[in-house]
């Protein structure tokens, strides 16, 4: 019978036991025996691996994290270590990787197929939905949603006290989740690492807006552009000299990784693991799973590798127009 593994690597996503879920059911589906390989590439080297049947993935499909867990694991930076990874794989008569993972991931997978010919497929996931290839990757919408959730709270108490807030969400490189959340939110100021501009902009648009009747501004900010304490001290002082309630901020943090996936995320996540199944009964493989105009395809995995995957601007342009 073949024999098919399946891991989550890097950051945790919600979405990634629904994937999990779909790829154990898919394998089962198909009459393929499916390994589970605890804590990544960790797990992968340390030889971590547990059967996996359809029961054992029952009611993890509502789940944040992974139960597979994950793990940041230097090692495999190692040719010594992907070695007794793929010695691990194939003592255990694995014939193939599944691998749910974002950029990072694919890549260190990518160097089992180069350096020992091992069979990969790349699913991805990131809150960040950054990975290059695929319009959309699983975990941002729960990610934006949680962010989203936080914003409105912290409204309540902008509007109450008359204040600016600052709220710093995720986003190291990339200005997916500030944007989305900017939008979705009515922030009046949305700063991403993509299209930065300058702080007398930010200033100018939180005084415009106060012209305007609206005693209370939101900005939101991507964590690569700046911390949300350092532009609250400098609004603080570029708003002396008006009559504002005092700046406040907010860092969001892990909240946005966590909790119960959207129904986004989970029909996703269930669309990838099915298809990557698929896919590679089809004689697919080193194939990333990808979402184009609407449609699940695959692409060679190293499609997403050394490029870099930008927000549309028509969106960050859509949220300067809804500020008026």
């Amino acid at each position: 019978m073949t024999k098919i593994a399946v891991l989550t690597s890097g950051g945790d996503a919600p979405g990634l036991n629904a994937c999990i879920r779909a790829v154990v059911r898919a394998g089962h589906y198909y009459n393929l025996q499916v390994i589970g390989i605890k804590r990544g590439f960790k797990g992968l080297i340390e030889k971590e691996f547990v059967s996996l049947k359809p029961r054992d993935v029952s009611m993890i499909i509502n789940r944040g994290g992974t139960f597979l867990l994950s793990a940041r694991e230097e090692r495999f930076h190692h040719y010594e270590y992907r070695k007794v990874a793929v010695e691990n794989l194939r003592k255990e008569g694995i014939d193939a990787l599944f691998v749910i993972g974002g950029n990072g991931s694919f890549q260190g997978a990518n160097l089992l197929v180069k350096e020992f010919d091992f069979p990969v497929i790349g699913i991805p996931k990131t809150i960040d939905n950054d990975t290059y290839g695929t319009d959309y990757t699983i975990g941002f919408d729960t990610a934006v949603n949680n962010a989203v959730d936080a914003i409105d709270k912290i409204r309540d108490t902008s509007v109450s006290h008359e204040r600016v807030f600052v709220v710093e969400v995720m986003g190291r490189k990339s200005g997916f989740i500030a944007l989305a959340a900017g939008i979705a939110s009515g922030a009046d100021v949305t700063l991403i690492p993509e299209y930065p501009f300058p702080m007398h902009v930010i200033v100018d648009s939180i005084l415009q807006a106060r012209k305007r009747g609206k005693r209370f501004s939101i900005v939101v900010v991507a964590e690569g552009v700046a911390s949300g304490k350092e532009i609250a001290e400098i609004l603080s002082e570029k708003l002396k000299p008006y009559d504002f309630g005092g700046v406040r901020y907010s860092v969001l943090g892990y909240i946005q990784r966590g909790g119960t996936p959207t129904v986004y995320d989970r029909i996703i996540a269930s669309r990838f693991g099915v298809f990557a199944v698929e896919e590679y009964i089809n004689g697919k493989k080193n194939i990333m799973v990808a979402l184009e105009n609407g449609k699940v395809v695959s692409k060679p995995l190293e499609v997403s590798f050394g490029k870099v995957k930008k927000p549309d601007l028509s969106d960050f342009e859509l949220n300067n127009i809804l500020t008026l």
